[in-house]
């Protein structure tokens, strides 16, 4: 059985560190586009009767800190790995959880997983990488400003290039395969799944393939494509009554009179937030749970809790246009109540949800300043409300200037107050090529019910065609729901999974034959270098 774990992402976050100010759980942060841990097979991993280190074998390699000045030495980086299917002259299918630690994520080298299908039926061995600055693998003991310097969207990727490059694998002849001698293979999802085609543009001849699932290669600043996927595939009793409360909360935050204002932010058990924008952006948070959503998910997930909570009334549920206004604000107002009670605990409200406090923990390990850092930087996708001529399930009080503020919050000696941050998202797409990439070789796989959606090849803002050089391939599944085998119960998603067995096997094939083709040119060259 393969599994998703359903939690709002506003909610993904680490303990606060010992002598820290609250690293508080903050519904105002945004959600990050990672994808989920899959399951992991009961036992050992076996090849040829001897039995392997357990998936969850934790290894370490030498990276380097700066790789632009390697004279600054290196850090321990942590990855899992496992070759029970490897046969010589197999591929190497590296992935990296992304903006998340590696714990948990071995099911990534197991066949319960793409990454592992694929290496099973080519003959390969499966790596599962943690990112820099996310996790245990840390170039500095903090995430100070300082520190970041080197957490950039080029190291990253430089990352991946020097491990393929340099790495000696826990295994038989582990010093002989690679990248310039065995043909590997980049694969990931959401954030991830960027990685393979940035790094795929910016390093071309390193990985032979790559495979990117849900792959968020466009940086957008103003995303608020992010609710259109969960807006168009969500019930639309449901629908209908959150675009009504927030038009209605929208009317009184700008044109109330201060009482209509408290008496609102009460009903929502926010009484004594001070900023309106905080007020509007934390009605956003019951949506994360969407992305977690997969074919696996039972009646009683997260999400369906929610709408069941505004839309179902004495047993009975409300019409496609639901059940109107009044019935809405006062079931949404009950729900963000006790979401509130769970997420803010024993803390103040107002300290909880303002994005005014500087409160991002710098301890190694709090993914959301990590994160963060590369949203300001570099990506965006700050998740806000539509424009005004658009539904939308978001106030329109939420806008990228609510987001760049939270920059200057976080990062004061990078972004100045007065000048609050923008990402440079024309920069990383026109150096990574987003939603324009032609790099051969690259498999992507998509879901129409994905929130991240229009961040890939298949956003409903272009028109890209699949091609045989560039597939593109479409389910009705979630957020990265094709990286996990379990999900295959859709046969949507098992019509993604099998096509890419079969893209992968013939490039593989086709590497095979490339380099036999080059062998006799290698070693003509070599015997007229020894008569010389």
């Amino acid at each position: 059985m393969y599994w998703y774990i359903l939690i709002p992402l506003g909610l993904f976050f680490p303990p606060a560190a010992a002598g820290s100010e609250l690293a508080l759980p903050h519904p105002n942060l945004g959600f990050r586009p990672f994808h989920l841990p899959i399951d992991v097979p009961d036992g050992f991993p076996v090849r040829k009767g001897v039995v392997l280190p357990a998936y969850n074998t934790t290894y370490t390699f030498d990276q380097l800190i700066d790789h632009t000045n390697p004279s600054l030495g290196t850090f321990k980086q942590r990855y899992y790995f496992t070759y029970e299917f490897y046969e010589k002259g197999g591929p190497i299918v590296l992935s990296t959880p992304g903006e998340v630690p590696l714990d948990g994520y071995q099911g990534y080298i197991t066949n319960g997983s793409i990454n592992g299908a694929i290496a099973q039926a080519n003959k390969g061995a499966a790596i599962m990488i943690e990112h820099r600055f996310f996790g245990k693998s840390n170039p500095y003991p903090d995430l100070s400003e300082e520190s970041f310097k080197v957490h950039t969207l080029e190291q990253a990727i430089d990352d991946l290039v020097y491990f393929a490059k340099t790495v000696v694998l826990p295994m038989p002849e582990g010093n002989s395969v690679g990248a310039d001698k065995a043909p590997w293979l980049l694969f990931g999802g959401s954030y991830a799944g960027a990685l393979v085609s940035w790094t795929m543009n910016a390093r071309p001849g390193v990985f032979w393939a790559g495979y990117s699932s849900s792959g968020v290669v466009q940086a957008i600043d103003y995303y608020w494509g992010y609710f259109e996927p969960i807006r168009q595939n969500m019930p639309k009793n449901c629908s209908a009554d959150i675009e009504r409360v927030i038009k209605y909360m929208d009317r009184v935050l700008i044109l109330g009179s201060q009482r209509e204002k408290y008496n609102f932010k009460a009903q929502f058990g926010m009484s004594n937030a001070t900023y309106l924008d905080d007020v509007a952006s934390t009605l956003i948070s019951p949506l994360g749970s969407w992305q977690g959503l997969s074919p696996n998910s039972g009646p009683n997930n997260t999400f369906t809790r929610f709408c069941d909570a505004l839309e179902v009334k004495n047993g009975v549920a409300a019409s496609a246009d639901g059940w109107g206004l009044k019935h809405a604000l006062k079931a949404f107002g009950d729900y963000m109540k006790d979401y509130l009670t769970k997420a803010c605990g024993n803390n103040d409200i107002d300290k909880c949800i303002s994005t005014r406090n500087k409160h991002l923990s710098v301890a190694v390990g709090n993914g959301d300043r990590s994160w963060k850092w590369f949203c300001c930087n570099y990506l965006g996708y700050w998740q806000d409300g539509a424009p005004s001529h658009w539904p939308t399930l978001v106030s329109r009080l939420v806008t990228p200037a609510y987001s760049n503020r939270q920059c200057s919050n976080y990062f004061p000696k990078t972004f100045r107050a007065e000048a609050p941050a923008r990402p440079k998202v024309q920069d990383t797409n026109a150096k990574y090529r987003g939603w324009n990439t032609t790099i051969p070789r690259i498999f992507f796989a998509n879901g129409k019910r994905d929130p991240w959606r229009e961040a890939t090849v298949s956003s409903d803002f272009i028109n890209r065609a699949s091609t045989p050089q560039n597939p593109i391939a479409v389910s009705d599944g979630f957020h990265c729901t094709d990286l996990g085998i379990g999900n295959a119960i859709d046969p949507t998603v098992a019509k993604v999974q099998q096509l890419a067995l079969q893209y992968f096997t013939q490039w593989v094939n086709d590497n095979a034959r490339r380099v036999e083709k080059l062998t006799p040119l290698r070693e003509k060259k070599m015997q007229g270098c020894t008569l010389l």
